[in-house]
């Protein structure tokens, strides 16, 4: 009986040391720096990715299809073959215009020696005229025959002139036999198949130009005045992609039964994961933009007393009453409170008390320090901080509450919407 007290006795003190020593280890957590951001009242308007340029690409000859190099989705820079027709018959018609060009050219020569010879005929018809011993008839014939070898050459240039035609005619078919890449893109559309006779004009493929993707939507024409080139927009997908816009142009027209106008806007950096006809909702500032100071939403923790943070000083957990505002983002607007550049513990606050020494993962704190939600951070509830279970990288809604001792109820974040300018 006297052994079993003893080691009753033992294990209680071993136990308590172990609390003693766990209760003075200083409580691990993450922080986050009080930040400075502009934000702006918006309104959410629906727009659709286009394309500013998508070329249904025509052949300018009639002939047979020889090649087509490309598949669909092809990546084609500019000048890149889409297609090459066949230039037998072309090459055919080169020749004969060439040798048109010998013949015009040889026409020429014998014109111009003509024309010469009815040159000096005429000079001695001229000279024998002055002194009276020619006759009449004959210095006629002489003048005749000068006109006639004159129009005989001009006619030999322009059957020159007709043969260098043809052979450019020529040229430019064999050179536009090849259909090339009027500029850089991926091919959505081949039309022409090897073998198949097509005529001038007849599309071959059609490019996407990915560099003139735009994003079109109509804006309330309250709301068009304030839209400036230098004022960016902020778009997202329905999968999730965020990126920024800038105006290209407002277009003169107004829907009257929805009073709304149709404004192109163009991406800031180039998007290859958007699609042409993929829907976009619009943040469309509808006032001045202002720097307001942010705080996470993590690192907010509500009680009897209202809203409240805790600071890192000195490697004690300070406690802030802090006034919030608009909503923006996964942060909050700070009225009062916080300070830009405030470290702010956003992880393991739920049962942090004023003054408590803590420890920052990533500085001597648990394996995974400074990874968000790397190891659960002594004294924390796993499940407050974004939702218990949820998926990675899911929004999270509002701050936590503190859900220990004479804490209050757990509070939702302000209705009011904002973004960021």
């Amino acid at each position: 009986m006297k052994l079993l007290l003893s080691l009753t006795f033992g294990l209680l003190a071993t136990l308590s040391t172990q609390v003693a020593l766990a209760q003075g280890r200083p409580a691990a957590v993450e922080t986050a720096e009080v930040t400075v951001r502009e934000l702006s009242e918006t309104i959410t308007v629906f727009g659709e990715v286009v394309a500013e340029r998508e070329s249904a690409v025509a052949t300018r000859v009639a002939g047979i299809v020889a090649d087509v190099p490309i598949r669909v989705g092809s990546q084609v820079d500019e000048g890149d073959v889409l297609a090459r027709m066949d230039t037998e018959r072309l090459e055919i018609e080169m020749a004969r215009a060439e040798t048109e060009r010998l013949i015009a050219q040889a026409g020429i020569e014998v014109a111009t020696a003509r024309l010469e010879r009815a040159r000096l005929a005429l000079q001695r018809a001229e000279d024998l005229r002055a002194n009276s011993t020619i006759a009449d008839a004959q210095y006629e014939d002489r003048v005749s025959d000068f006109a006639e070898a004159s129009g005989a050459a001009a006619e030999a240039q322009a059957r020159l002139a007709l043969a260098e035609n043809a052979i450019d005619r020529a040229m430019y078919d064999v050179t536009n036999s090849t259909v090339r890449a009027p500029f850089a893109g991926v091919v959505l559309e081949i039309s022409a198949e090897i073998g198949q006779f097509a005529t001038s004009g007849t599309a071959v493929a059609t490019v996407l130009d990915l560099a003139s993707m735009e994003v079109l939507a109509n804006i309330p024409a309250t709301y068009v005045g304030a839209l400036t080139p230098e004022r960016n927009v902020a778009g997202r997908t329905d999968t999730y992609d965020s990126f920024d816009l800038t105006l290209v142009a407002a277009l003169p027209t107004e829907f009257s039964n929805t009073r709304t106008r149709p404004v192109v806007f163009g991406f800031a950096e180039t998007h290859e994961t958007v699609a042409v006809g993929q829907p976009v909702t619009l943040d469309i500032p509808v006032g001045e933009t202002r720097e307001v100071v942010v705080v996470p939403k993590d690192a907010l923790v509500q009680s009897g007393r209202g809203w409240s943070a805790f600071v890192n000083e000195d490697g004690s957990a300070s406690p802030r009453t802090v006034e919030i505002g608009t909503a923006i983002g996964d942060t909050f607007e700070v009225i009062s409170g916080l300070q830009p550049g405030d470290e702010v513990v956003v992880r393991g606050n739920e049962r942090l008390r004023p003054g408590q020494a803590i420890m920052v993962a990533g500085e001597g704190g648990p394996p995974g320090g400074g990874r968000p939600g790397a190891g659960a951070p002594d004294g924390a509830n796993g499940g407050a901080n974004g939702g218990a279970g949820g998926a990675p990288g899911a929004p999270k809604d509002a701050p936590r509450d503190q859900t220990d001792d004479d804490d209050g109820a757990r509070a939702t974040e302000p209705s009011t919407t904002a973004q960021r300018g």
